[in-house]
């Protein structure tokens, strides 16, 4: 019976990881790369559409070669977190590194969020909607083209002019502040004509379609665009629903924010941060998620400004943030921003298990021992349905002997069999099923604890011990992956064996077949399962040990 709880515990997992796999590949397919224009063809560049007010047309724009970006001088800017280059076309962030962050692979390497070279297209882009304002195609000038956040210092700005029509003068101003993946962006408006000024500020993120590589069993979180307004709530569209004609808008919103999510990582627009007044205010902002006509996806959002009298000046500021999916970070910078984070269909359990999670964290120090102390709370949580389980298991053992002298009673009359074996089951108080129910209940958290590690940047590169030097990657050295080999070997040691030697051979080969899969989990959630496995031999040898203690007692 031990044998038949195995084989329905891996039939059960590889069922629900099939589905998940095949849920997933419907709803996230990977997108392919739009295909480049052909010879000799003019098409618009990259990410040339201007957003549209109503009733407002956009400038035609050059033709230039699809799929590239139209380039100026760079403003170099280097703070304590970010490395950054801004184009001096459209004063556009162009290419944005993450210093505390490692690339794949490269830790020494600063991560690459922003970027807008040939294999890969990743901007942030603001610009001015009215009668002769820059857009994001236009050319500003810089002061100087190195900025460095001195020692000491907590802000650094940087300030970029332009002109527009009718004696307007327009300055984009970035601020970076000292700790922080918060970047304002701020607009500077004089109107120095004779007539009062409409303006409207539009502020997107521009991405093409690359996704992650799949995770285990295709598993691989979201990339795409999304918002959230509280109206709208949240929203998020994948780059295979944009290339079918869908696209999301929301109008006449009073808050929210619009986003660019990729695993661990996220660049946001912020129109409402958490604790000051939201940018759309007397005139609510709009909000759109759409594919390009170069192949380029676009989120971004509109802010209809007041209008301005002649000869006055105005000032709008909008954040941005750009910077990894963290979730202490991101809930203390709007509401409801912590939704970039991908916990998958399991939600419900993920977000609350990684909660537990960051608070030991807090007091440990380090997330490797605190994904063994959240193993020994679950377990905890899980003792007293699991002892049961193990007293079932445990008088099971003792009933295999009888089980065998039936069997070889019986003979082939597997009827008969079943029924003296339940008669027994009946007389000794014992039900067969009582093993399963914890292997059951492991299921989802096993699941939900792995879109935890996969979604938590915070496990990103994160050392535990020794080789363990990254948490969200597969052990280098398969010693942990060896380890639950052995320490689910020892399990099927401690369970009662089935009578019939076929199926004691396939108990025997049951751990190491189905712990081969372990070798490509990331390590984090194979710690947890090491640890569970051990925890888990104590208390079934504890519960033996005491039954047999009662039963010499007994006798």
């Amino acid at each position: 019976m031990d044998t038949k709880r195995l084989i329905l515990f891996i039939a059960l997992s590889f069922g629900i990881l099939f589905a998940w796999q095949k849920w997933m590949d419907y709803r996230y397919p990977q997108t392919a790369k739009a295909p480049a224009a052909a010879s000799g063809t003019a098409v618009a560049p990259a990410g040339s559409e201007v957003p549209q007010v109503s009733g407002q047309t956009a400038a035609a724009a050059p033709a230039v070669e699809s799929g590239r970006l139209q380039s100026g001088q760079r403003v170099h800017v280097k703070t304590d977190l970010l490395d950054v280059q801004i184009d001096t076309i459209g004063a556009d962030l162009r290419r944005l590194a993450l210093l505390k962050h490692g690339m794949p692979g490269k830790p020494n390497q600063p991560f690459l969020l922003l970027d807008d070279g040939k294999s890969h297209v990743y901007v942030a882009q603001t610009g001015l909607l009215g009668a002769g304002l820059p857009t994001h195609r236009s050319v500003f000038k810089a002061d100087r083209n190195q900025y460095v956040m001195p020692d000491g210092e907590q802000m650094l700005s940087v300030r970029l002019t332009a002109n527009g029509a009718d004696g307007v003068q327009i300055a984009k101003v970035y601020t970076f502040k000292r700790g922080s993946y918060v970047v304002d962006v701020k607009y500077e408006i004089v109107n120095g004509g004779s007539k009062p000024l409409a303006a409207s500020a539009y502020y997107r993120l521009l991405r093409d379609g690359q996704t992650e590589n799949p995770g285990f069993f295709g598993a691989h979180t979201f990339t795409g665009p999304a918002m959230y307004t509280a109206a709208g709530k949240f929203q998020k569209l994948d780059f295979a629903a944009l290339d079918k004609g869908n696209a999301e808008h929301v109008k006449n919103a009073k808050d929210g924010w619009v986003a660019m999510i990729q695993q661990y990582f996220t660049s946001a627009w912020i129109a409402a941060p958490l604790g000051q007044p939201s940018v759309c205010g007397a005139k609510p902002c709009d909000y759109e998620i759409k594919r390009l006509s170069d192949g380029l996806y676009s989120a971004g959002m509109i802010v209809h400004l007041p209008q301005i009298a002649a000869g006055g000046k105005f000032e709008t500021s909008v954040p941005l943030f750009v910077g990894p999916q963290e979730t202490r970070v991101l809930d203390a910078i709007a509401p409801e921003l912590d939704r970039v984070k991908d916990y998958g269909m399991f939600q419900v359990f993920s977000k609350p298990l990684f909660w537990v999670l960051d608070q030991i964290h807090k007091v440990v120090g380090n997330w490797g021992w605190s994904i063994v102390l959240l193993t020994l709370l679950i377990k905890l949580a899980f003792y007293p349905l699991a002892s049961a389980s193990y007293r079932s298991m445990a008088k099971m053992r003792k009933l295999a002997p009888r089980m065998q002298q039936m069997k070889e009673r019986y003979g082939d009359d597997k009827m008969k069999f079943q029924q003296a074996v339940m008669e027994m089951y009946k007389t000794e108080k014992v039900n067969p099923l009582g093993g399963c129910l914890p292997m059951l209940v492991q299921i989802p958290v096993f699941i939900a604890l792995y879109w935890a590690l996969l979604a938590a940047v915070e496990l990103r590169q994160a050392p535990w011990i020794f080789w363990i030097t990254d948490l969200s990657v597969k052990d280098p050295y398969y010693v942990l992956p060896v380890l639950m080999t052995v320490s689910m070997y020892i399990q099927t040691l401690l369970s009662p064996p089935p009578p019939d030697p076929m199926q004691a051979k396939m108990m025997k080969i049951m751990p190491l077949a189905f712990s081969v899969f372990f070798f490509f989990f990331p390590a984090g959630l194979v710690i947890y399962w090491v640890v569970n496995n051990c925890l888990s031999i104590l208390q079934q040898w504890w519960i033996t040990r005491q039954i047999d203690k009662a039963d010499a007692k007994a006798a």
